[in-house]
């Protein structure tokens, strides 16, 4: 998933690119979403079962929570306008009728986050056709896969039934329904795809910046795969994917994680956007204070387990307003991540809003309040994919231009600024190289001074330049000519070729010569790698040969 670029151009092409992906890919899941949340079931619509709650016992610690009561429908409890999302014993109590006698599957909507339930049917003498339990707590294997729903066959007549509900915690209100055995097989098909996919897509991407984690030992990727396996674990055990394929049991699997990952996802936050105390005074204190508060619900959820959901919302809650005021407050500075960043955290704001507010879906059966969470957070994991696809595109960026500056750095310290041939520097490190067979020449070059005096030195740099490219032309592709400074140059020659050294240099004068240099000229002394014992003895044996010529060249011109 991470856009490699090679160029300014090119990345800035990829960032403007993967803004629109945002965009699109946002607008799309947002659609799928609501789509998911208002289409209508095909078949038979499910039957709301009228009836009130009644509260046995509210969560007072270590109660006997699995104590369900022997007959429910001759007692009575002070009613109870709803269940408390702070967990509790609590019944319901109400009538149905059936037309048809077929199978019937007996389930819950809003939520499938319920620690124990019982299903009691009564007939109209006052009898009990039907006991039904289960439950996220309760060792016992779900007929229906991911759901709650129990099955039983009924004939045409008036029935009273008697729902309890015994729980650590809530996330919403478990209102008990009615459907038809065919109708509810297929309506639940929806949700559980639904579950299974975004599930997918929280093990896929988790594992895949776990793995970046550890190999780029950076804290945003282990942050955002603690977020993710968070998210994972209490979305598997809140839609029962660890009760039915792995036999996991426990109530506290659904709030624990997040109470984990929403810290991990406050780091996140901090370092995806460089926050830090010196740029960012008011934003880094405002991030240190909420992970305090955060550290604190945790440890409070240990000793009260039944407010551990209610501190979950706030967590949510408090990580979301402060990516939200961080992704706007750092767009306004023009920092790119946090553009990107501020279109994945907006809808994501959105959809965990309402999740964390809702407690009961209208006139929707099939899909929970759990199933909003998991769409939201799967958009966000998916469109934050994309926000760090970009930002490793712009180290990609970074990282070449650094390479690129390396590079013109390495060049410049091994080149001669006037002429561009490699300097003293480059020809010591060359010589390293030289096999025993090898060559070097030493080159000086006469009349540098005659037009530096008499013409000034602008002429003599161009004697130079003239004297470099023609010589450097003539040597050809495969022999590199060095200055080491002043008029002083070098060949090496990796065959021993002094011969055409020698000739290249010849030629080299006349060419000067031609361009209006009439009083140049050069001396050239070479000598063989295995003439010395080391490289300072082989450049005094080529020094003093290259004098010799020169000595024996004033003697020709003097006689």
């Amino acid at each position: 998933m991470t856009f490699l670029y090679s160029d300014t151009n090119e990345c800035a092409i990829s960032g403007d690119f993967i803004m629109g992906m945002l965009s699109i890919l946002g607008r799309v899941l947002g659609a799928v979403m609501i789509a998911l949340l208002s289409v209508s079931i095909a078949h038979a619509s499910p039957q709301s079962i009228a009836g009130d709650w009644h509260l046995v016992s509210p969560y007072h610690g270590a109660q006997s929570h699995q104590q369900f009561l022997a007959n429910p429908l001759h007692q009575q409890y002070p009613s109870s306008q709803a269940v408390s999302l702070t967990g509790g014993h609590y019944l319901y109590k109400g009538s149905f009728e059936i037309h048809t006698a077929q199978a019937y599957v007996f389930d819950f909507k809003n939520t499938s986050t319920i620690e124990y339930f019982r299903h009691q049917v009564y007939d109209q003498q006052g009898r009990e056709v039907a006991s039904l339990e289960g439950g996220i707590g309760r060792h016992i294997e779900n007929p229906f896969f991911l759901r709650h729903g129990r099955s039983v066959s009924l004939v045409p007549g008036k029935y009273v039934l008697a729902t309890q509900v015994i729980s650590t915690n809530y996330l919403a209100i478990p209102e008990p329904y009615l459907q038809d055995q065919a109708s509810y097989m297929h309506a639940i098909k929806r949700g559980n795809a639904l579950t299974l996919f975004a599930l997918g897509i929280f093990c896929g991407l988790g594992i895949y910046y776990a793995v970046l984690a550890t190999s780029r030992n950076r804290s945003v990727e282990a942050m955002y795969a603690i977020f993710i396996a968070g998210n994972f674990i209490y979305n598997s055990a809140a839609l029962l994917v660890l009760s039915d394929l792995f036999n996991m049991h426990s109530i506290y699997w659904v709030s624990m994680p997040v109470l984990i990952s929403s810290m991990a996802y406050m780091l996140f936050v901090i370092h995806l956007l460089e926050i830090n105390r010196y740029q960012h005074r008011q934003l880094y204190h405002a991030g240190v204070v909420i992970l305090v508060v955060m550290a604190l619900f945790l440890l409070l959820a240990m000793v009260y387990p039944n407010w551990a959901l209610q501190f979950c919302r706030y967590e949510v809650g408090l990580f979301l307003c402060f990516g939200l005021a961080a992704a706007i407050r750092l767009s306004q500075r023009n920092n790119p991540t946090a553009k990107r960043y501020l279109i994945a955290i907006s809808l994501f704001f959105v959809c965990g809003i309402m999740a964390i507010s809702l407690s009961r879906l209208h006139e929707q059966f099939d899909l929970y309040i759990e199933h909003l969470g998991l769409v939201s957070v799967a958009i966000e994991v998916v469109l934050l994919a994309l926000v760090l696809s970009f930002q490793f595109s712009q180290l990609r960026q970074e990282k070449e231009e650094a390479l690129e500056a390396l590079g013109m750095t390495e060049k410049v310290a091994h080149s001669d600024a006037l002429t561009s041939l490699p300097n003293r520097y480059a020809f010591v490190k060359a010589l390293e190289q030289m096999p025993l067979h090898g060559t070097m020449t030493f080159i000086d070059l006469d009349g540098l001074k005659f037009y530096n005096d008499h013409y000034g030195h602008a002429r003599g740099d161009a004697l130079l330049v003239s004297f470099a490219k023609h010589y450097q032309h003539y040597l050809g592709g495969h022999l590199v000519l060095y200055r080491l400074g002043g008029d002083e140059f070098a060949v090496l020659s990796h065959k021993g070729e002094v011969l055409v050294v020698e000739q290249a240099l010849q030629k080299t004068i006349e060419s000067v010569r031609l361009d209006g240099f009439e009083f140049s000229g050069a001396s050239a002394g070479s000598a063989y790698y295995y003439e010395a014992e080391n490289i300072t003895e082989l450049m005094q044996l080529a020094d003093e040969r290259m004098y010799e010529n020169k000595r024996a060249r004033q003697s020709a011109v003097t006689a």
